[in-house]
């Protein structure tokens, strides 16, 4: 997928244009992961620009946490959660854990961990109690809540 952001330079540094906020922000290397795994999923996964929230805030236990991507059915319930990390941030056990402590209060079905060098996609599976997962994230047409068999 070809990749071509709205970038700008202001008095403060690079920024890129975020296609759900409709907005330029600080270009950081995790934005620049963040922005590209949006792209993705409105280009390749036909994600409704419209059902996606970026830097949505959850709540847990006293804290409010933030998650880097929410898709959302047309129902307004959350589908996928996904947790970007900078190019230079390895994926490991403990990114897991993070995305899971989210999904303790979101409770969606699919869940998604990037780099943007590596990406990982996975899908709560009720009967085993597990996360199962896949090799790529599928069409937004294809993803189901938990009771959807």
């Amino acid at each position: 997928m070809e990749f071509n952001p709205g970038i700008r330079e202001n008095g403060k540094g690079r920024e890129i244009f975020d296609l759900v906020r409709k907005k330029y922000v600080a270009l950081t290397p995790e934005e620049w992961v963040r922005q590209q795994l949006v792209h993705f999923l409105v280009a390749e996964c036909e994600v409704p620009r419209g059902l996606i929230g970026v830097e949505v805030v959850v709540p847990l236990g006293k804290r409010n946490l933030r998650a880097d991507i929410v898709v959302y059915g047309r129902d307004a319930r959350p589908l996928l959660l996904a947790e970007c990390k900078a190019a230079t941030v390895k994926i490991t056990r403990q990114t897991f854990m993070q995305i899971a402590g989210y999904n303790l209060t979101l409770h969606v079905p699919w869940l998604v961990v990037s780099n943007g060098e590596q990406l990982y996609c996975c899908r709560f599976n009720p009967a085993t109690v597990q996360y199962d997962f896949v090799r790529e994230i599928p069409k937004y047409s294809e993803l189901k809540m938990n009771n959807e068999q």
